[in-house]
């Protein structure tokens, strides 16, 4: 029974961009046994997938070097027996464990000075593989080989226990048709769609019958809050409310998700859900949802420019993208 290690990304969305690399692993390898190492914030996301038998939590935080303790967790997992690992981040620290686990293959593409550690290696071509998706794929093949298409769908597994309590819990209402909103983007707040259009938003689609819930993380707490302010009851706060976990399963619920380009925009997309996916620094010819979505921006000479913050000053590429706009979407979105 072959057994191989991911060492997956740290943030939310690339982890739901690598699904079809994990597929396209279970297809090629009878019986597989696939395990993720994973930070402890995705966790939820790599348990929710079906590819995935087990996950072990890195703890390492973002730049932590901690040799030693990378040592020791290496020569933990070599007891587990992996076959291979396959190590999606570009950076030396990442390629460690499985070098110090003494596992037999070790795939990743080249960078960082990390050869050393890697001894299945790819080249990356930028240009010919755009999505983000499509170069994880790249590392279930030998090296040189194409990447396998049509790419799988992402796709996550909802724990209807869990939602039932968390619905419960918070009283959500579901009577009515339920919009989602997911306006956080951890990246930075140049992804970010401006509050006040949400909140404009939330009154448009609140007379036409919906309920509206903000999701997010406990940093987007005051976001929340203030979008719920301005869209005078329409919108109901759950930033920071609930746990990732349950985040997911109450999303599913939803008829309709509006998201940044953000984490919860894959988890949406994952879900199967009707997505409006909004973008403006970033693109979607690089990080699309895995599966069908509308996208609603504006076609300006500077974007995409890919930063965190908008450097120009004028944030035109999400101030006008109008919520009159990312309605006509979310009603083509609609079955």
């Amino acid at each position: 029974m072959p057994r191989i290690l991911i060492v997956a990304p740290s943030w939310i969305g690339d982890t739901l961009l690598a699904q079809p690399l994990l597929a396209r692993l279970h297809a090629k390898h009878a019986g597989l046994v696939l395990e993720a190492l994973a930070p402890a914030w995705t966790k939820p996301v790599l348990e929710r997938m079906p590819e995935i038998a087990a996950t072990i939590v890195s703890p390492f935080a973002h730049g932590e070097l901690r040799l030693a303790e990378r040592w020791r967790l290496g020569r933990s997992l070599a007891a587990r027996g992996y076959d291979e690992a396959i190590v999606l981040p570009n950076t030396f620290k990442s390629a460690l464990v499985p070098f110090f686990a003494r596992i037999p293959v070790r795939t990743g593409f080249v960078g960082e000075a990390r050869g050393v550690l890697l001894n299945r290696v790819h080249r990356l071509d930028r240009r010919g593989l755009p999505l983000m998706a499509e170069r994880y794929a790249q590392l279930a093949e030998a090296p040189g080989e194409p990447v396998h298409r049509p790419l799988a769908p992402a796709r996550l597994a909802v724990n209807a226990a869990n939602r039932d309590a968390a619905l419960a819990h918070f009283g959500l209402d579901r009577s009515r048709p339920v919009a989602v909103f997911a306006p956080g983007a951890e990246y930075g707040p140049a992804k970010r769609w401006p509050a006040r259009h949400f909140a404009a938003l939330a009154r448009l689609l609140a007379a036409r019958g919906f309920a509206v819930w903000l999701v997010g993380s406990p940093k987007e707490r005051a976001l929340g809050e203030e979008i719920a302010a301005a869209a005078d009851g329409a919108a109901r706060n759950l930033c920071g409310a609930m746990d990732l976990a349950s985040a997911i399963d109450v999303l599913s619920v939803a008829s309709v998700a509006v998201t940044n380009d953000s984490g919860l925009m894959h988890i949406a997309a994952a879900l199967g859900l009707p997505l409006v996916a909004l973008y403006g620094s970033s693109s979607p010819e690089h990080t699309p949802p895995l599966g069908p979505a509308r996208i609603a921006r504006i076609a300006i000479p500077c974007s995409p420019c890919f930063k965190r913050e908008c450097p120009l000053g004028h944030f035109r590429c999400m101030n006008d993208l109008a919520p009159e706009q990312v309605l006509a979407e979310v009603e083509r979105a609609l079955p």
